[in-house]
């Protein structure tokens, strides 16, 4: 039997959606580009949150094309790509205000939370570690596509400084994250959002992170950790932790990445669109369909 296409799924779930598209009011998929012909000859009133770097010139064709498409940005790094797309508002991700509990004593050790992966550096995070002088714990998933990588640095997660924990669920990630001294966020790239960032800020936990992509939207340097951009200065930022308040990163947090933060926006953007657009009829007015 051959093998089902890994867009398979998605396909058909934007078909179901668009059967019932005239019971809502709006639609909003997650789904990137998969939708846009569909939403076009649809007439369907929607919008697109676009979760992945938009850095890839191959695809601006493509937006240039569903220009009329209306789409929701992550962070504004995200967007900046293609200030010609339709964006029409930035809405950072946001987690329940109790999923993590905080702890506010720092721990004594480094934490790295992820990927195995090119773009994620863990190297990284070892050599800071170790120029730290610190204990770095890596919980990490390694995915197909990035195996060839983890054997390439295997030798590096080996080091006396790293205790590597491969993946870990989310039961676990609460505490992995409380009891860390910081969060290393050593990445090289555009990252489009970094949701561990705020996690470890749930947690109570600053995060020493990289300049780049959504970085200095969610980071305040000082505040809530340190934005560097180097090994040295990263180091540097270690020594420097004492100096953050682990209270106002959970205060941080609760203000401006709470999942209720992150409902209201996307509340502002829905009635914004049905303004532009006359309010819709029916018995299905306030609705709104979500794939």
């Amino acid at each position: 039997m051959a093998p089902i296409p890994a867009r398979s799924p998605s396909v058909l779930l934007v078909e179901r959606v668009a059967q019932q598209a005239q019971q809502y009011d709006i639609v909003h998929f997650h789904l990137d580009y998969l939708p846009f012909s569909t939403i076009r000859r649809e007439g369907m009133r929607a919008v697109t949150t676009l979760h992945g770097r938009q850095d890839i010139p191959v695809v601006y064709p493509l937006f240039k094309e569903f220009r009329d498409m209306r789409l929701i940005a992550i962070s504004d790094a995200q967007r900046a790509y293609m200030p010609w797309a339709n964006w029409i508002e930035t809405v950072y991700h946001g987690l329940p205000e109790d999923l993590y509990t905080p702890n506010f004593e720092s721990g004594d050790y480094l934490a790295f939370l992820g990927r195995i992966s090119p773009e994620k550096r863990v190297d990284r995070a070892v050599e800071i570690a170790k120029a730290a002088d610190m204990k770095l714990h890596v919980a990490a998933k390694i995915d197909s596509a990035d195996k060839e990588y983890f054997e390439q640095i295997r030798n590096v997660l080996e080091d006396p400084h790293v205790t590597f924990l491969e993946e870990i669920g989310d039961d676990n990630k609460g505490p992995f994250l409380n009891m860390a001294a910081a969060l290393l966020f050593p990445i090289d790239w555009p990252e489009p959002f970094g949701l561990v960032m705020i996690e470890a800020m749930a947690c109570g936990t600053p995060v020493i992170a990289f300049r780049g992509g959504s970085v200095e939207e969610i980071i305040e340097d000082g505040v809530t950790g340190f934005i560097v951009g180097s090994v040295e200065e990263a180091v540097e930022a270690v020594r420097r932790l004492p100096s953050i308040d682990r209270k106002k990163c959970r205060a941080i947090f609760e203000e401006r990445f709470s999942a209720r933060r992150m409902c209201e926006g996307y509340l502002r953007v829905y009635e914004r669109v049905i303004e532009e657009d006359g309010e819709a009829s029916g018995p299905a007015l306030g609705q709104e369909a979500v794939a």
